[in-house]
């Protein structure tokens, strides 16, 4: 077995750390994206693939600027324009 010096040590733990926050990160991503597309296939049907994309490539704040349309949006093309 390989002597692991203190600092290698830290710098594993360091590394585990950072890999452990960036998966929970991207976890929030994706149950953003995920909770955002249901509710837009409820509330008008099935997205087309255009409207997938902007979802995928979308960041958190976008999702949730989207999210707070939805209600008062009368297509999902007015969910992700501009304002």
């Amino acid at each position: 077995m390989p002597y692991v010096t203190s600092v290698e040590r830290l710098a594993i733990q360091r590394g585990m750390q950072q890999g452990m926050q960036q998966g929970l990160e991207q976890g929030r991503l994706e149950g953003k994206i995920e909770g955002l597309e249901r509710l837009l296939v409820k509330r008008f049907g099935p997205l087309d693939e255009a409207a997938c994309k902007r979802l995928d490539r979308a960041t958190p704040e976008q999702l949730d600027c989207w999210t707070d349309r939805i209600q008062e949006a009368a297509t999902v093309n007015a969910v992700f324009e501009e304002h």
